[in-house]
């Protein structure tokens, strides 16, 4: 007797499914925020300019990118009649990367123009940071060597910098390209007049130490903004952390064990702090060091001792270099502990678990930390661009290419950010989750013994139904 179901049969059909819920939001998007009027006017012959950039951010917002497989995606017939495109060759892309490169300036400004007119921000104070992307290829001469962020220094790179509107709005609005040599503080200038047009007077500038400088600080000045930045410490700080109790420092964070002090300046405030939790990291990080040392040294030694080849990790690989070894490790005239004691005195400093933070503004020293801690925000936009939206890696393209690729990433981004900024419930929730749900929601083209295609729309879930549903002509 039969207890169960037998297996449907699978009948091949020419049914087709694919993701639309992304495709609508750019759409919407896209609409909402007048975008056409930003590109249109920069490419007026030929396949419609504004339909091809729609298809691409959907497409970066889909998939990884690059033009060849963008061009397969959207040249597969449902996606042309989403987005009014007749087939195109792969080159068509290539051309708008280099339009939109060669006018990126124009382009961020009216993005930033739209952005203003359209919502009333609570404030302009803005987040500015900078990273390295690595380029695969040397022929782009934006392409330098320089400090990797990814961890390449073996590829070349450009650098990019991100403008972001404060906590709680956290809405990227500026994006600077440079070479991958370009240090931070020169950076800085062109990533902060990029935006300084659009800050009210009095707006509070927030950037790492890494851009910090007396030239940068006065430019923010002179244009009646504050900012806060941290301060890399010096011998002076050295003399304050010697007496640091003295100062009867005020506890700003039980849970990490935070304390500070502040130090008032002629035209700014140190605001120095100690995080037995940051003391505890950075000694045993050093511990680690000097284990590391000392095993290498003795390693060494034992080369020396059997009198054998400095091992490989120790010796410069070269062929073109010859190098004649004369090494003695100072192991044979100390102890272990004698050795241990010398490294410490080099890694250990007496500023570990101390840091600084320095601002134009008066703020208490709770204040000043929290303000500055949020500013990680901007790094999350970073972890989203690169691994999320996925704007690396950058294949080897003319310079105006790589600009014009970087916009369509930002461009991904900034809906992102917008999606969470106007719907409060999607505030902390991920990009890899927004895009995920986007992605699950999908459309089926049912055409099986019908004269015409109807089309079925499943897999709805929260975040897509709250998404699609949000009114977005609602200022």
């Amino acid at each position: 007797m039969q207890t169960k179901l037998r297996t449907n049969q699978v009948e091949p059909n020419e049914n087709i499914s694919f993701p639309i819920g992304t495709l609508l939001l750019i759409e919407r998007l896209y609409e909402t925020l007048n975008f056409a009027s930003i590109f249109g006017k920069h490419k007026t012959r030929g396949i419609d300019i504004n339909n091809l950039l729609q298809a691409l951010v959907s497409y970066k917002m889909t998939d990884n990118f690059s033009i060849k497989r963008s061009h397969e995606w959207i040249n597969r017939p449902e996606v042309l009649t989403e987005f009014s495109l007749p087939p195109f060759s792969e080159r068509t892309l290539y051309r708008v990367l280099e339009t939109l490169g060669a006018n990126r300036e124009e382009i961020i400004s009216d993005i930033q123009d739209i952005l203003f007119e359209r919502y009333d921000f609570e404030h302009t104070n803005i987040n500015m940071d900078w990273t390295s992307i690595v380029l695969h290829g040397t022929k782009a001469p934006l392409g330098k060597y320089g400090y990797s962020r990814d961890h390449r220094p073996d590829k070349k790179q450009i650098t990019v910098g991100i403008t972001e509107l404060a906590d709680p709005i956290n809405v990227p609005i500026g994006l600077t390209i440079e070479p991958g040599n370009l240090n931070d503080q020169i950076h800085f200038k062109k990533t902060y007049r990029q935006s300084s047009g659009r800050l009210r007077e009095g707006s509070l500038v927030i950037f790492d130490k890494g851009a910090n400088s007396v030239a940068n600080t006065q430019i923010i000045r002179a244009d009646n903004m504050q900012y806060i930045t941290g301060k890399k410490l010096n011998k002076s700080d050295d003399k304050i952390i010697a007496r640091f109790e003295t100062y009867n420092p005020q506890m700003v964070d039980e849970e990490s064990g935070i304390r500070g002090i502040t130090i008032e300046k002629p035209n700014s405030t140190n605001y120095l702090y100690f995080s037995e939790k940051l003391q505890k990291e950075q000694l045993e990080s050093r511990a680690r060091k000097v284990v590391r040392e000392i095993k290498e040294a003795k390693a060494i030694q034992e080369s020396i001792d059997k009198n054998k080849g400095l091992p490989k990790r120790f010796r410069i690989n070269n062929l073109l270099v010859d190098v004649d070894y004369s090494i003695q490790t100072k192991l044979i005239e100390l102890s272990e502990n004698d050795a241990v004691r010398l490294l410490e005195e080099k890694f250990i400093t007496g500023r570990e678990g101390f840091f600084c933070l320095k601002s134009s503004k008066n703020l208490t020293l709770t204040e000043a930390l929290q303000t500055y801690r949020k500013k990680d925000s901007i790094e999350k936009i970073f972890n989203s661009l690169k691994n999320e939206i996925e704007i690396k890696p950058l294949r080897v393209w003319t310079d105006n290419s790589i600009y014009g690729a970087l916009i369509i990433g930002f461009i991904a981004q900034l809906f992102v950010s917008l999606i969470r900024f106007e719907i409060p419930e999607l505030k902390h929730t991920s990009t890899k989750f927004i895009k995920t749900a986007l992605l699950n929601l999908t459309v089926t083209v049912d055409s099986w013994m019908r004269k015409t295609k109807r089309f079925i729309h499943s897999n709805f879930d929260a975040i897509n139904t709250m998404v699609l549903g949000h009114n977005w002509a609602v200022t």
